[in-house]
């Protein structure tokens, strides 16, 4: 048995949690979600019914993970040997950025394509404020920076590149200089790529 199973669709953000796993190198097994037929073991592991989730078949016991966040913060401790953990000057923005990408980005974008736009008092409410706010933070905070905790790519560059290339691959963040430049830059990551190539092969294998 492999360390991990790992439920997915190649049209979800399961890339996100892929593209993790390949980071560290984990030994999984990917278990393809049909959206109208989903397996009785993943619905008793996730009850939501909502890809990614992995579960981890550690010596103590089966360990469950959902949420992508989560998943790539789980993945990074378990394989510290893949050098992708915050160091202590580097942690406020590893968990400041990741969070932020699970929070406001996930939600600002989400709203945009719904064409939902809190307004007045409604901003107060709601967990991002404002699209545009929500993104000129973001691109203040990537503005002459490499990578979320400076020159050394981690965990956290998982978490918030993928929010940023769902973003701007389907046109809902505005494409500016410094979130494309670093969406180019997670984009030659080799486990990226990697990652990718299976979840478009299976992509189009569904078309078929």
């Amino acid at each position: 048995m492999a360390d991990y199973t790992f439920y997915t669709n190649p049209m979800s953000r399961g890339q996100i949690a892929r593209w993790a796993l390949h980071e560290v190198a984990a030994d999984y097994q990917h278990v393809i979600v049909d959206w109208a037929n989903k397996p009785e073991a993943f619905l008793t592991a996730n009850a939501m019914g909502k890809v990614p989730t992995i579960v981890h078949h550690a010596p103590d016991g089966d360990r469950v993970v959902t949420e992508a966040a989560a998943i790539c913060l789980y993945l990074a401790e378990m394989h510290p040997e893949a050098d992708l953990l915050p160091n202590e000057a580097e942690t406020a923005d590893y968990f400041r950025w990741t969070l932020f990408a699970a929070g406001p980005i996930e939600q600002c974008i989400t709203s945009r394509a719904l064409k939902f736009e809190p307004s007045g008092d409604q901003e107060m409410m709601a967990g991002w404020g404002s699209f545009d706010r929500t993104v000129n933070t973001l691109e203040a905070f990537l503005t002459d920076r490499t990578w979320v905790c400076g020159t050394r790519f981690t965990m956290a560059d998982v978490y918030l590149g993928s929010s940023i290339d769902w973003g701007l691959t389907f046109g809902i963040l505005p494409p500016n200089e410094a979130l494309v430049a670093y969406a180019e830059r997670i984009q030659t990551r080799p486990a990226y790529k990697t990652a990718k190539a299976v979840d478009n092969a299976l992509i189009e294998a569904m078309k078929k």
